[in-house]
Formats: structure tokens, sequence, C-alpha cells
């Protein structure tokens, strides 16, 4: 007897592949990976020791308490996310990092600047002021009934 499983039905763009999306799909799915990679903080130590130059896998694993099989995965979830490059020059795998992959990233958070920075020294003030009561009302106790 052969049973086949019903595909659900996975939401896609009511546009043509050709044309952008208006809704933004291929820019979000590309955030989504970008934040994704970033949220660990093993992936994001990794990326600041590329800062500095290109890497060997095992030279990239020697700070971590962790196995290069580990290592690898992390190391593959950034790549996927474009936010490294691997080469083998040799029998050596190297790691680069790729700058121009975060822009995406940086060009979505920079549309959040035009809103005023919150001073919080100003707001902390301004609650103190709204939510202290007079002395004498502090220090005597409420009446009983």
């Amino acid at each position: 007897m052969n049973i086949r499983r019903a595909k659900r039905a996975i939401p896609v763009c009511d546009l043509s592949p050709a044309a952008p999306c208006r809704y933004g799909c291929d820019m979000a799915m590309t955030l989504d990976t970008i934040f994704a990679a970033l949220a660990d903080p093993t992936r994001r130590m990794i990326l600041t020791m590329l800062l500095e130059d290109d890497m060997a896998v095992t030279d990239v694993a020697d700070p971590f308490d962790m196995s290069l099989a580990a290592i690898s995965k992390h190391l593959t979830i950034l790549t996927r996310a474009g936010l490294i490059a691997q080469e083998k020059r040799g029998r050596v795998k190297w790691c680069k990092l790729e700058p121009d992959a975060m822009k995406s990233a940086s060009v979505w958070m920079q549309g959040f600047g035009q809103f005023e920075p919150v001073h919080l020294d100003a707001f902390e003030r301004f609650l103190e002021g709204e939510l202290s009561l007079p002395e004498e009302a502090a220090t005597t106790p409420p009446p009983s009934e």
C-alpha cells in the first residue's frame, strides 16, 4: 500500500520570481539568516577574530573549548549567512570575513535612526519628579478606618 503525504502549502509571494517582491521576502530571509548567525556569541567571537586577518579553520578553533566539528558547524552557519567565505589553499581550509554581507542588515537598522535617541538620564529625572511623594506623605502612616 502506497501512502502519500499531502504537502503543506508554503506561502509564496504573489509576484513572479523575476520581479522584486513588494513584501521584501528575499530581504527578510537574508536578514533572518544574518541575525540568526549573529545571535550566537561563539559566532560573533569568530567574526571578531576574522576582523584582523584570514585564518585557518584550526586557528579559529584554538581559543574555543569545543571540538573542531562544533566549530565547523558554526563556520557553516556563518558561510550560509554570507558573513564569511571559506576556501581551500592546499590542504588547509581558510576563512575570511565578507564585510559587505552585513550591509543589508546595517541599512535595515539605519532605518530606525530617524527616531530621536532616548536620553535615559533625563527620562530617569522625569520619572523621579513624577513619582516622588511629598516628604510628609511618605513619613505619615495612612489613616486607619
